[in-house]
């Protein structure tokens, strides 16, 4: 039984983030059915979005498919839909028909854009949300242009979890005696907010708005660095005795050039530096010597390489299903744990409603 047990959800299917906030309320503990199309998906996926829920295939411009989703709305707690602004009302499922019908219903609306501004019409994808919101700015060299990890900024952190949490808090609202309502989850939004932490540094003085030449993401002691093998590493010494203590590693203490740690004008000679010293060992000589030390380092893995690490492997973090790589659930309850759930059959629960 997970946290959320006895929480019902109803997921009008998508792609990205949609998908993603469902699997989660799943692995969560919630009763998660998923309304999608008969066939083949437009994008084909292996599933692991879908885990943990039932489906229930519908062509929702047939005769009766609306009606079928809403009698399902009706004993729902919340909803998840993912389409562009005013598809939804088009087919006869918006938040006034929904809410009339479930008047404790939390209606959540996943989108790039958000419901409403110039914008909110446009194609986009996760890179132009958070380009847009300023979350993209710092994800890179300053002469080069930023790249940023796919999905996970964007429709994943600024967009999924939002959502999520915005689900959660309108559903307890409403368990308290409150009226359900609309959750408008935009990407932009979400990646803005995340932004928080790094304006408050700048705020400060200690982040800048030039790429380059700030404490996170521009420093010798801040960085990612390429080995003899053509594999790569991190280092993240941040505070001056963990800074001391990379440099005693590296056999660098004595030497002048690194002697100053917050000289901005000279990161780029000391990265330089650095990277020659880095190229000099493979990645797993660096790990030797560094891994697990206060030095703050790190390799840089592969997914499937991150699976077989000993700390991961310990938190379980990985899960191999039939040959398929899968996260495991996060995060972590210590009297509800939570499970990632078999994979259903497209219609797999066609006809059986909220009954297990």
């Amino acid at each position: 039984m997970g946290v959320l047990s006895g929480v019902r959800i109803v997921e009008i299917a998508g792609i990205g983030p949609g998908p993603f906030c469902g699997m989660l309320l799943a692995d969560l503990g919630a009763e998660v059915i998923v309304v999608e199309r008969p066939g083949p998906a437009e994008i084909p996926t292996a599933g692991i979005l879908r885990r943990g829920k039932r489906s229930v295939a519908l062509d929702l411009k047939a005769p009766g498919a609306v009606d079928t989703v809403l009698e399902l709305i009706d004993d729902a707690d919340g909803l998840i839909e993912g389409m562009r602004p005013g598809a939804m009302e088009r087919l006869g499922l918006g938040p006034e028909v929904c809410l009339a019908r479930n008047p404790r219903l939390a209606y959540g609306r996943m989108t790039g854009w958000g419901q409403d501004g110039p914008l909110a019409q446009a194609a986009g994808h996760d890179n132009n949300y958070i380009a847009l919101s300023g979350a993209l700015h710092y994800a890179g060299a300053g002469d080069v242009p930023p790249v940023a990890p796919p999905t996970l900024v964007g429709d994943i952190g600024g967009g999924a979890l939002y959502l999520a949490l915005g689900l959660v808090s309108a559903i307890l609202h409403a368990r308290g005696g409150g009226k359900g309502q609309v959750v408008d989850a935009a990407i932009v939004d979400g990646s803005a907010h995340m932004m928080n932490l790094l304006l408050d540094l700048s705020a400060t003085g200690l982040m800048r708005e030039q790429r380059g030449m700030s404490m996170l993401d521009g420093p010798h002691w801040f960085n990612t660095y390429r080995c003899k093998d053509g594999r790569d590493i991190t280092v993240g010494a941040l505070e001056t005795k963990f800074y001391k203590l990379l440099l005693e590693k590296l056999g660098l203490s004595g030497d002048r050039r690194f002697a100053v740690q917050h000289a901005a004008g000279q990161w780029p000679l000391q990265r330089s530096a650095l990277a020659e010293l880095f190229a000099t060992r493979t990645r797993d000589e660096w790990c030797e010597l560094l891994e697990g030390s206060d030095a703050c380092f790190a390799p840089v893995l592969s997914p499937s390489e991150a699976a077989r690490h000993p700390h991961m492997q310990a938190r379980g973090a990985y899960r191999d299903d039939g040959g398929m790589l899968q996260a495991s659930p996060a995060p972590r309850f210590s009297e509800t744990p939570s499970v990632a759930g078999p994979i259903p059959a497209v219609g797999e629960h066609n006809g059986q409603g909220w009954k297990l």
